[in-house]
């Protein structure tokens, strides 16, 4: 049976989520003027981490600083960061999703595959499946997405990333020479500025050209793992299947995808404490505690590598699991090789106060829980990106400047 894959992918995320809530409160829409997500503008700090079309038009990108970003365009309307609001629209986009296809695998916070393989009968029309799903996304819940089908994964997150937004794109085999091909090589899923690079060097500047090269001129120049798999992809190969996760997980857990790779322990450690700090956060507010701390990381070869802590009592403070996050961090890092992906989880969740108290360890604890039930009420008051802790910062710097935040949440009800 011949597979069928669609790729959905919402169009500048946090920004149209944001747009989203102000439209049904009847605010103007963030897509139709210069807007951005992120940073402060009273104090031109942070950076950006979303914009919509029109403040792209000044040359604003995603990962800058607002400072740099209110120089080029002085009247652009930045509105905060709120990953609660991310989380939510997630789900609901995902629910939809999960009722047109028995698989749906979650890929990121704003984009996800379904296996529409074998559903034919229910939807004869592939194509007008897509526009119906996409349509009734965004007639229900007020923001956009595009959808990529095709036989595998791969072409279909391909497709997805063509002509933006609000659009439905095919990329099936015969279409690779007209649609694919013709692309150039940095624009291929996975292959990134130095790998860019490599290939360029070797005068295989399209997908194409690397589609038609050697493999094993392709494996000499970039390695043998990554070289097959980016050889495949711009074949079109991709037999991995759309792994169907289930919608909530024994657990809470952040993870950021970095615009930048992470190189210095330093660097690390601010997002780990981002990650571990609201992580918490979301723990505590459902009354829980955790058995046990992972860290996850994925180095620039797209390699996962996690370790975990488990703990003799469970814990639901912030600085506790930060520093079992920094020894968990030196075990599975040298320090240096660039990192792509951090990402912290608590596991083994309790809602019961099972604590023991030491003689030695009440008046630290207690001094650490006040503070972290006072930043929760002034984040719950004032949203999320009101205060953070200083040793996340780094010269007036925001936490992790150099990464997109593409978050990853997951939690248990």
């Amino acid at each position: 049976m011949k597979r069928l894959i669609m790729h959905v992918d919402v169009n500048s995320a946090f920004l149209s989520w944001e747009a989203a809530r102000r439209v049904a409160q009847g605010q103007d829409d963030l897509r139709h003027i210069p807007s951005a997500i992120g940073g402060d503008r009273e104090k031109r700090t942070g950076v950006i981490l979303a914009k919509s079309i029109p403040a792209k038009v000044f040359g604003i990108k995603t990962g800058e600083p607002v400072a740099q970003a209110l120089r080029k365009c002085p009247d652009l309307v930045l509105a905060p960061p709120d990953f609660r609001l991310y989380e939510k629209s997630s789900k609901a986009f995902m629910d939809i999703c999960r009722r047109y296809a028995p698989a749906v695998e979650k890929f990121s916070i704003d984009e996800c595959f379904l296996d529409m393989t074998g559903t034919g009968h229910m939807y004869p029309d592939p194509l007008a499946t897509a526009h119906k799903l996409k349509d009734e996304i965004r007639d229900t819940l007020g923001f956009t997405v595009n959808v990529g089908v095709a036989e595998n994964k791969i072409l279909a997150k391909m497709a997805s990333d063509f002509e933006k937004p609000d659009k439905v794109h095919t990329l099936f085999r015969e279409e690779l020479p007209e649609k694919f091909w013709p692309l150039p090589v940095g624009d291929l899923f996975l292959v990134g500025h130095a790998t860019r690079e490599k290939l360029e060097k070797a005068y295989i500047e399209t997908v194409g050209d690397l589609a038609r090269a050697e493999l094993e001129n392709i494996q000499v120049l970039i390695g043998k793992k990554l070289g097959k798999q980016l050889h495949d992809y711009a074949n079109g190969i991709d037999d991995s299947p759309v792994v169907s996760q289930p919608e909530e997980m024994k657990g809470y857990g952040n993870s950021t995808t970095l615009e930048e790779d992470v190189t210095t322990t330093d660097e690390a450690h601010r997002i780990i404490l981002a990650l571990a700090d609201s992580t918490a956060s979301r723990m505590r507010a459902d009354g829980a505690k955790a058995y046990c701390v992972v860290v996850t990381i994925r180095d620039r070869n797209f390699k996962d590598r996690s370790h975990q802590r488990k703990l003799a009592e469970p814990t639901d403070v912030t600085t506790e699991i930060y520093d079992i996050c920094k020894k968990l961090l030196a075990e599975l890092w040298d320090g240096h090789t660039p990192l792509r992906l951090l990402g912290v989880s608590l596991t083994n969740v309790t809602h019961e106060d099972t604590m023991q108290l030491s003689l030695f360890e009440d008046e630290k604890r207690d001094r650490s829980r006040k503070l972290d039930k006072a930043l929760d009420a002034i984040r719950g008051k004032y949203g999320t990106d009101t205060i953070v802790r200083a040793a996340a910062l780094q010269s007036g710097k925001g936490v992790g400047r150099k990464h997109k935040a593409q978050i990853d949440m997951k939690r248990e009800e």
